[in-house]
Formats: structure tokens, sequence, C-alpha cells
């Protein structure tokens, strides 16, 4: 029975044992393994692959391909890239989600149209880290890939040009044309050879006929768009130039619209023109991929618009986050032991900002601070910016008890035990590209950013202190909050409430 998303209901799940049998049949496990994990499973509740991955017989990479095995992922022919599995299908192979909680989030998005992994995150469902990890194994399975790093511009100051038309004297025309103007061009009569191709050839931008037969021009711009290289420019180029068919073009996510008829001038303006505009974007998600995770940078480069460099006023929701004991655990240590330590959980504090798709806004000695709402704003800022803070607090855990763990085994030094002290406050904040001409940086500054950070240095460890604002966000949601005395804080007339997030 197939749901509403296209799903499979008798999909087989990873704790299931007939996940147990693929696990076999592909040759990851042996039988004996299978049956010490299911043994394990039945002593603490584990799903069969967490038992296997806990015992070190599998690694989470080969459960999840396994996975999308069960779930007929992979028998696609040889060179068919696979469809993009169903998200809720994956959470509920995960066992992340019920499928009556998939059920009752389908139906919602149904009637609102809304993205189905922001409705399991607000109904309390499953945590961003969950479905992020969804994510992943979604873009895996169906053959996702980083696109290409794009093709230089030669010598003389010229790019690479690959043309795809049907008509062996079209190409030749075009060719010649950007040839003698310095271009070098790439031709191709078969568009499903184009496509084949495209990764090999790494071009700097697409020209193609609208008309051709077996797929036309706005299929090969969608496929494209959709692929590895969909941040490769596509101009289409036609002799039907009426106003619906531009439309459909621009809608395959064409960059350009060109008629056949136009002069080689015309064409090279227009290249040109559409290279500086993907130069800019380039330039953009160099800027931010620094400071946040892909999927922010995908977002800002859809409305690269709505990003205001040079500063902009706008709701912001800022963590800060700082390692207790810190300073007296450096002092007994070697110094490349301590650069260590410190990176690695500084690693661990970052991957929960951009987990939770957050702007990692700088590293401040022995903390952080991260801004939710800059440059991309989403109406659950708060909520991602407080489930971050719950990730960093269990990551802190799981690296003392591994810490404990090393100790009572070599009894050497000193365990590891670092505390961490958090800080989360919304508000008004001056978002924008703050420095000089050798250096900016992208970040936040104003009065919410100042008690955030107060909030942070009042900490205990293992706190995280939480402003007024920041709870009346997150009103409705599932986040426990104990109220505690307000508390004076520095350049404020009068005492600011205070907040302990429950975690």
């Amino acid at each position: 029975m197939t749901r509403a998303d296209g799903s499979n209901r008798n999909a087989v799940r990873a704790d299931s044992p007939l996940f147990g049998e693929l696990l076999l049949k592909l040759g990851i496990v042996t039988p004996n393994q299978i049956e010490e994990a299911l043994a394990l499973q039945s002593l603490n509740g584990q799903r069969l692959g967490e038992a296997l991955i806990s015992l070190g017989y599998v690694t989470r990479e080969q459960i999840q391909d396994a996975l999308g095995e069960a779930l007929g992922l992979h028998n696609a022919p040889q060179g068919f890239t696979p469809a993009q599995p169903p998200l809720g299908e994956l959470l509920v192979g995960l066992k992340y989600l019920t499928v009556a909680q998939l059920d009752e989030a389908l139906a919602l998005q149904r009637r609102t149209g809304r993205k189905l992994g922001e409705i399991v995150v607000e109904h309390g469902y499953c945590t961003y880290k969950q479905l992020y990890e969804g994510l992943g194994l979604q873009g895996r399975v169906s053959g996702r890939q980083e696109p290409p790093s794009r093709a230089l511009p030669q010598e003389g100051g010229h790019h690479r040009v690959m043309v795809v038309d049907d008509s062996p004297l079209a190409c030749a025309f075009v060719q010649d044309g950007l040839v003698s103007l310095g271009y070098e061009v790439i031709c191709f009569q078969d568009p499903y050879e184009a496509l084949e191709q495209v990764g090999k050839v790494q071009p700097a931008i697409v020209l193609s006929d609208l008309d051709m037969p077996g797929i036309d021009g706005m299929e090969l711009c969608r496929r494209l768009k959709e692929g590895p290289s969909r941040a490769m420019p596509v101009i289409i180029l036609t002799a039907n130039d009426n106003d619906a068919e531009r439309v459909k073009g621009l809608r395959a996510g064409a960059d350009d619209y060109v008629n056949k008829s136009a002069s080689m001038d015309e064409l090279t303006a227009r290249i040109e023109s559409v290279m500086r505009r993907t130069g800019e974007t380039e330039r953009m998600r160099k800027l931010f991929a620094r400071y946040t995770s892909d999927a922010v940078v995908e977002e800002i480069l859809k409305s690269p618009d709505s990003v205001v460099l040079t500063g902009e006023k706008r709701e912001v929701t800022i963590l800060f986050a700082d390692i207790r004991n810190f300073t007296g655990l450096a002092d007994s240590l070697p110094p490349e032991q301590t650069v260590g330590v410190l990176n690695q959980v500084l690693g661990g504090l970052s991957d929960a900002v951009l987990t939770c798709g957050g702007t990692l806004d700088k590293f401040l000695g022995d903390g952080l601070m991260a801004v939710f709402g800059a440059p991309v704003f989403r109406e659950d800022d708060a909520l991602r910016a407080l489930q971050s803070a719950k990730m960093m607090m269990a990551f802190m855990v799981e690296l003392r008890e591994r810490a404990e763990a090393e100790w009572a085994t070599t009894r050497q030094g000193r365990p590891l035990t670092l505390e961490l002290g958090i800080g989360i406050n919304s508000g008004m904040a001056v978002a924008g590209n703050i420095g000089g001409a050798m250096r900016t940086e992208y970040t936040c500054i104003g009065d919410s950013v100042n008690v955030a950070a107060r909030l942070c240095a009042l900490a205990g460890p293992g706190e995280i202190l939480v402003g007024e604002r920041t709870v009346e966000l997150l009103a409705g949601h599932e986040s426990g909050f104990e109220e505690l005395p307000p508390v004076r804080l520095k350049g404020k007339p009068h005492p600011v409430p205070l907040f302990r997030a429950l975690w």
C-alpha cells in the first residue's frame, strides 16, 4: 500500500528481523554477529542497526546504505540516477518517526502546504539533528553530489561553453562565432550525451537549443539544475520567442532566453552578463560557506536580494557558548594537546550550530557565538537555537563519558572534566559585514547580542540561560523553562527576566 508521499508501508525498517536478513544477504555481517546484536537488542531495546554499530560490527554508513537497499533505492539500472526517496519514509525507517506521526504530519502538510521537516520538528516528533540525518541519507541514496568546480576562464578571459543542438549546422554556426571571439566551445548534438559528459567537460555555461528530439532544452535545463551541475548557468536558444515559451524556459531554471536570430554580439553580451551574475553568486556562496551550513547557503542563493551585506535591522536569536574550566585544564596540558582538545570541543559545538541551520558568527577563544535569523530568517529560529544548545550539552556529556572510560583503562593523567555554559537571547540586531578594507566579517551587533553574552557569562556549568523574548517565541512548543529571579546586567537600568532551559 502506498501513502500520499509515495512511500511504502511495508518498507523494511532498521529494527526488523528482515533488515538483519538483508545485512546477511549483502555480506555486511555474519549470522553470529546478528545473533549477538539481537541478544543485545532484547536487553537494552536498541534498534538492530544501532546494536550492530555499538558492537563494532558495522559503521553507520553501512547501515544507511543497507536501509536504502531495503527501501528499494539501489536497484536502478546502471547509469540511472534513482529518484529521491520520500523523507518521511526515511525518518520512519530510521525509527525517528512512527507511522502514525508521519500520517498526521502528511495530512497537515496537505492542508497547509508547509515543509514536512518543519512540521515534524515543530510538533516534537523528531529533532533537527535527526531531520538532517534523514536529509543526508536522502541525498546519498538519490545520487546527489556536490556540484563540480567551475571551469576557469581561459588565458584570454573567456570561458568554456557547451553547445547542445541537434542541428550540425546550428552547432557549427555558434561554435565558429564564439571561437572567433576567444571562447572554447564543445558541441553535442545528442542531449543525453551532453548530460553524461557535463561533469567531465565542466563548462562555465551551457547553451541549449529549445526544440530537440528525445528531451527538449527545457527538460535538459531542468535535469542540469536538479543534478550535480545545478549551479551551472544555462541559456536556451530558440526560434520561438513568444512570452509563454520564455516563461516556461525561465521556470525550468534557465538563466536567460535568447532568440536564434540574435547577433553574435548580443549572444556574447548575454553570456558575459550571465557569467557576471554567476560570479556574484559564487562570491556569495564562498562568503557564507565559512559561516553556515550548505542548506542555509542554498537558501541565500535562491534569494540573494534578501541578504543585505551593508547592514540591516532584523530580529535574531543569539547563542553564546563558553567552555568552563578550560583555562585550568590548559595550564596542565602540553600546548599541542590543549589545541587538540579545544578543536575537538569547538568542532562538536559548531556542528550543532550548522545542523540546526544557524550561522557560526565567530570563535571566542574557548567559546563561540552563533546567530539564528541572519542572513536567513525562519519562523522557528528560537527553537533552532534552543535545540542547538541542547545538542551541545549532550555532546559535552558524551565527551566526558568517553574521557572517563579512557582514563579508567589507562589511568594516565586525569579524565577530561570540561563543562559548558550557554546564553540565548532574542531581539533586534544590526546584521551585516563589519570591518575594514583588509578584513571584514558578517556578524550581528546590538543590545540583544550583549544580553546573550552576559547570560552566557552568568550560566553555571551545564546550564542554559535564556532571555525573556526567546521564551515568548517558544510559547506553544514543548520546551520547558524554569523562571529564575530577575538579574541586573551591565548597561541595563532595570533587572532583566531570566529563565533556565530544562534539558
